[in-house]
């Protein structure tokens, strides 16, 4: 808060992104406030990924079909963050298609979200020059090498892992994804949360469409932790997805009040 206070004093614009997940969604109405007072200009909202730190949290993870409850609030709050002068973005992971996404992506291409973006509009570059499609990556299975050693364009244009998501098709896509009405356009969305949870990308259930045709068959998804992250840097586990009867009478969907 100091910080904030200290930037807006030297006249610099701020933004703020803020983690969501099973420890902060339920107060991102209050956090809202904090950020008008601030006067942040820009709120992008990011679904926490279990790696790094995460990892060996699982339990503060949001579980796929709370997102039935998640979306709703985050749509709730936008016409006060806007009004407020806080312009709110999802993050490429805050997945895809549902009814609100014309709503949270109104100021991109087309208001809807693309497939992931590493390696096609997005570059990740490590202090030690090691060259990925997105910074957030795991670098042992994603570097694509080294401006030490290769010239920047080489690796962008050769790199196997860096074209991947040029390259793949609505075949490299597996479980859900790959029947979805929308594989050809989101490619099962943010590279980096499906490969932390499963350790290949390709089938996303974080994913606000998939939620609710879940919900529609009686059914919901969640993540269970099968194997803990070693240690190492940008490290993760590996989850199992598990799919099992929904009684959706349990679940709040309502939307709350702005501030409430």
């Amino acid at each position: 808060m100091r910080a904030l206070e200290h930037l807006r004093g030297a006249g610099i614009a701020v933004s703020v992104n803020t983690q969501i997940n099973n420890w902060s969604w339920r107060e991102l109405p209050e956090l809202l406030e904090v950020l008008i007072a601030q006067h942040a200009h820009a709120w992008q909202l990011q679904l926490t990924v279990p790696m790094g730190r995460a990892a060996d949290r699982p339990e503060i993870l949001l579980q796929p079909y709370e997102l039935l409850e998640v979306f709703p609030l985050i749509a709730s709050l936008h016409p006060r963050a806007e009004a407020a002068g806080v312009r709110v973005f999802a993050g490429n992971n805050v997945g895809y298609f549902g009814p609100y996404e014309a709503l949270l992506r109104q100021r991109i291409p087309g208001q809807h979200m693309s497939s992931c973006g590493a390696g096609k509009s997005v570059l990740g570059l490590e202090a030690n020059g090691t060259i990925k499609g997105c910074p957030s990556l795991p670098t042992a299975d994603w570097a694509g090498g080294s401006v030490r050693e290769n010239s920047l364009k080489d690796v962008w244009e050769r790199a196997t892992p860096l074209r991947y998501t040029r390259d793949r098709t609505p075949d490299d896509l597996w479980g859900y994804c790959r029947t979805c009405y929308y594989a050809a356009e989101c490619m099962s969305g943010c590279t980096w949360m499906t490969h932390a949870l499963f350790g290949k990308p390709g089938n996303n259930p974080y994913c606000h469409h998939r939620t609710l045709e879940m919900q529609r068959a009686g059914l919901r998804e969640r993540v269970a932790l099968r194997e803990r992250a070693p240690g190492t840097a940008f490290d993760h586990g590996v989850f199992e997805l598990i799919s099992e009867p929904f009684d959706s009478e349990t679940l709040d969907t309502s939307t709350p009040a702005a501030g409430a």
